[in-house]
């Protein structure tokens, strides 16, 4: 009888939790429990002289009008600072602060969620020195806490993770995460679309940092991507090889890279009849500095195609832009040289 009473007597709820740098955040378990999802929630706060306790009181609309006129009142007018005072005040050196518009490309139902989460975990990379295992544990949090059962949604939660990740990449200099977003992100993208997209991230980051041979592999995932469409999606098959190009074009390169575009859509290019897919692989060849190549292909479409043919105008502009385009410009740091590949040829 007497645990029955003890028990009765007992809180509600009782836990402990930690302030982070961003605030204190509600349990899960008693957020189910108290507050709808999508309803809005007013809370008074009330800290005592002897600041050892914070007290939370539940508010109606009504209510909250009603205190936040008497606070108003209560509060006492502050004096302006004079203009001179403000300036002589120094900056604050600006800091390095999360890019979340790069991050919620596309929006899903449990972004408000995750975005406190990755915000006290991004915090938590900047500090000197960083403890990876809390950091990454926050993100692991929110990968695994907010999943649905839609596959698209899902989708959009493990590329806004990925991408809030290179970031943390690029400006805390942490090109080891490119391995774990590969084997722990990528493979759970049940989008086709979002799954190349995060693919083209990793080849950027990777160039970025010079990691090569992670480049390469990522490279020969995006391919692999694109053989997965069927011919009849050839606009989304060019698309794809757009991204690419787009993603590599401005960096540094090895040769097998070199070879994995260049084999793949030469390729491609020999299975198309449309004059106008073909004009665009020329253009991937030229912005990847193979103008020869490029010359080369025009040229032949040129010579193929009838006088009275529409496309033939912008055949000759791509023949004559390409013809003007010095050879030696390969491409950034190349070490493939077409001049010896021509005396090759020659002999």
């Amino acid at each position: 009888m007497e645990e029955d009473q003890k028990s009765e007597d007992g809180p509600f709820f009782e836990d402990i939790i930690k302030k982070t740098k961003t605030g204190i955040t509600f349990p899960r378990n008693l957020r189910e429990l108290l507050f709808e999802e999508d309803s809005e929630v007013f809370f008074k706060i009330v800290v005592p002289p002897e600041k050892d306790r914070i007290i939370l009181e539940f508010l109606s609309e009504e209510q909250v009008k009603e205190l936040s006129k008497e606070l108003k009142t209560r509060k006492p007018k502050t004096e302006k600072v004079p203009r001179a005072q403000k300036e002589a005040k120094q900056k604050k050196p600006a800091q390095v602060s999360p890019a979340w518009g790069e991050y919620f490309i596309y929006d899903f139902e449990a972004k408000n969620k995750i975005l406190p989460i990755l915000e006290s975990a991004f915090y938590k990379f900047a500090e000197t020195p960083v403890n990876l295992e809390d950091a990454m544990g926050r993100v692991k949090y929110a990968l695994v806490s907010f999943l649905s059962s839609t596959k698209t949604e899902n989708a959009k939660l493990y590329f806004s993770v990925e991408k809030f990740l290179i970031d943390v990449i690029d400006k805390f200099n942490q090109p080891n995460l490119l391995d774990w977003i590969f084997e722990k992100i990528i493979p759970n993208i049940d989008s086709k679309f979002l799954y190349e997209q995060a693919l083209l991230a990793l080849v950027e980051a990777s160039l970025k940092f010079r990691r090569w041979e992670k480049a390469e592999l990522y490279i020969f995932y995006v391919l692999k991507n694109i053989d997965n469409y069927s011919k009849s999606e050839m606009y989304n098959i060019m698309n794809s090889f757009k991204m690419l190009v787009k993603s590599v074009k401005w960096s540094e390169r090895t040769d097998k890279i070199d070879v994995l575009l260049k084999e793949k859509l030469m390729e491609y290019e020999a299975g198309l009849e449309e004059i106008s897919y073909k004009i665009q692989i020329i253009e991937f060849f030229e912005d990847l500095q193979y103008i020869e190549l490029a010359y080369e292909r025009a040229k032949n479409i040129q010579l193929n195609l009838p006088p009275d043919s529409i496309k033939l105008e912008d055949v000759r502009k791509l023949v004559r832009r390409l013809h003007t385009t010095p050879i030696g410009e390969n491409k950034p740091q190349s070490s493939i040289d077409f001049d010896l590949e021509d005396e090759s040829k020659e002999n």
